[in-house]
């Protein structure tokens, strides 16, 4: 089964080839960090308008490169939702008319089941497991029994950890985006040099908070001489990450030990943190939970992820009609 996917939750534009028998056969991505860099975030109408001249012509290219043609296929997986609503209504409106062109089904896929089955891409999964949803909008714990089925245990009740590790990067004057950066200049950090709060930490429920470290990094930034050494944003983007990947570490053990779980996984964009996937990597092996971080390149958004976890719901059975909408927020439904 040969399965498109197109993705555009976002500012990336990508589509992908799952073949059933292959695997990822393409994944094609086009960035727009360079267009939204000025504006130190993603400004959803240029994103939606990069879209529109980005997608069409990933299309043609997957299949040119294949040496496919649209009448190939056996169907077309679209992101529906979560997302920017403008960037969504373009992915979801072109996976339509290529799907009613070429006679194809169409499953609309959830944004974030396609992060976490992302972690197929990699290796088979090994369920049931615990897994840990961190992005720039999302920090949630989901309970995966088996595929298509999915139980949200909580979240955060403000921002999310992408969030803080942008917000970090941008009060350090680093470039767009943040994340990456401090992942990369936290290994010339200092320990101990600054210390930030653990939100939550004693709270027992599965919920994350990253408003107030954000706030005590800012307050802390803010009384710093300027201008900022090398070493001095070293050591705070250090002790941020150290923050940041404890709250995220314990809340996600402390659900996997409550849910008697065999697996841990993480998915979307801060799962390519290597400090992150260090920590989890050591903490499973101590509690013999098997982890197996995924592959980086299906960390951040891509149409892969979309493309497969569109083949598993036509493996069920599952699609959609022509009147499928997008939606801008939800929480990810089970379909199974």
């Amino acid at each position: 089964m040969k399965v498109l996917g197109i993705e555009t939750s976002c500012d990336d534009t990508s589509v992908a080839l799952y073949d059933s028998e292959k695997g990822v056969a393409e994944n094609l991505v086009s960035s727009q960090v360079d267009l939204h860099d000025h504006f130190g975030g993603v400004v959803p109408e240029l994103a939606s308008r990069a879209h529109l001249v980005n997608l069409l012509p990933l299309v043609d290219m997957l299949l040119e490169r294949q040496k496919l043609q649209l009448k190939d296929l056996d169907a077309v997986a679209v992101t529906a939702g979560p997302g920017l609503i403008g960037a969504l209504l373009v992915g979801l409106s072109t996976g339509k008319s290529l799907a009613m062109a070429a006679d194809l089904p169409l499953v609309g896929v959830h944004h974030i089941e396609g992060h976490i089955l992302a972690n197929a891409l990699t290796a088979e999964l090994v369920l049931p497991a615990m897994v840990l949803v961190a992005s720039g909008g999302h920090t949630e714990l989901i309970h995966m029994p088996e595929v298509g089925r999915y139980e949200r245990l909580g979240g955060t009740l403000d921002d999310a950890a992408g969030e803080a590790f942008d917000k970090t990067a941008k009060l350090l004057g680093l470039p767009y985006p943040g994340g990456p950066q401090i992942d990369r200049l936290a290994k010339q950090g200092t320990p101990g040099v600054f210390s930030f709060p653990r939100p939550l930490r004693k709270d027992p429920r599965p919920v994350f908070s990253f408003s107030g470290l954000k706030t005590a990094v800012r307050t802390v930034v803010d009384g710093l001489p300027r201008p900022l050494a090398d070493q001095t944003v070293a050591d705070v983007c250090y002790e941020v990450q150290e923050a940041i990947v404890d709250s995220l570490c314990e809340k996600l053990f402390a659900a996997a030990r409550k849910k008697h779980v065999g697996a841990v996984y993480l998915a979307g964009g801060v799962a390519a943190n290597g400090r992150l996937r260090d920590r989890v990597a050591a903490e499973a092996s101590k509690r013999n939970l098997h982890f197996l971080a995924p592959e980086r390149v299906y960390c951040t958004d891509n149409a892969a992820m979309i493309a497969y976890a569109g083949y598993c719901h036509l493996e069920a059975g599952r699609t959609d009609s022509l009147d499928l909408d997008s939606f801008p927020r939800g929480p990810v439904a089970s379909w199974r």
